[in-house]
């Protein structure tokens, strides 16, 4: 059964969503997203799993012409920063984790665990992701990152967008000029919008060839 939401499109089946997401490079500029419809989009995308739920994941939405075509050359000239309606930068909070308090505070006042257990979880994040070396919080803020951008374009899909994620990008361009802090890490670009041009038909490996049960082969 599918339902309306305030994006305007209606949902469709989970198989079918999978299906016909696919990388879409050229997009019709007519179409724009409003404020309200973007942000739709990223609060479902964001219901997705992060390591001990703390969601380092913060979005950065590129939509003025004047903002794209400053983004232009920093994503290699890629034709869709602007075609899209919309580049979402996606970007990992490093100090994520210092919302914990909020995050399991939250939790209690919804009655989804009591107020000592919150306090608890609360108290333990801050101090493991507090002392964790730089490379293992960034390894698992890229995981985390990954994550809700992958939800992002099957949520959009679902809504009847299309999207495409871009990892070609100059990161440390990208961080000045659009101000963005060392409290910050580039994940991925994900341009968004509706296809002028059908994202082309791709083949996957056999399952057969990639998946190993109990044991890894020989060689």
């Amino acid at each position: 059964m599918s339902t309306s939401t305030q994006t305007g499109a209606t949902s469709q089946l989970f198989a079918d969503v999978i299906r016909e997401r696919r990388s879409v490079r050229q997009y019709d500029k007519s179409v724009r997203l409003s404020h309200e419809q973007i942000k739709e989009l990223l609060k479902e995308a964001a219901i997705a799993p992060s390591s001990s739920n703390v969601q380092p994941w913060r979005f950065l939405v590129i939509e003025t012409e004047e903002l794209k075509a400053k983004l232009l050359p920093i994503a290699y000239n890629q034709s869709q920063v602007t075609e899209a309606a919309a580049v979402i930068v996606v970007l990992g909070d490093t100090e994520g984790y210092k919302k914990a308090d909020e995050i399991y505070g939250e939790a209690a006042k919804r009655g989804f665990m009591p107020e000592d257990t919150a306090k608890s979880f609360a108290e333990r994040t801050i101090s493991m992701y507090g002392s964790l070396p730089k490379e293992v919080l960034h390894k698992i803020i890229h995981i985390d990152g990954g994550l809700v951008s992958q939800q992002l374009m099957l949520v959009a899909r679902a809504h009847g967008y299309d999207t495409v994620p871009m990892g070609g990008y100059d990161a440390a361009k990208l961080k000045e000029a659009f101000n963005i802090s060392d409290q910050y890490i580039p994940i991925m670009l994900i341009a968004l919008g509706k296809a002028a041009k059908p994202g082309h038909p791709t083949t996957r490996l056999p399952i057969d060839d990639i998946t190993f049960f109990n044991e890894m082969p020989a060689n």
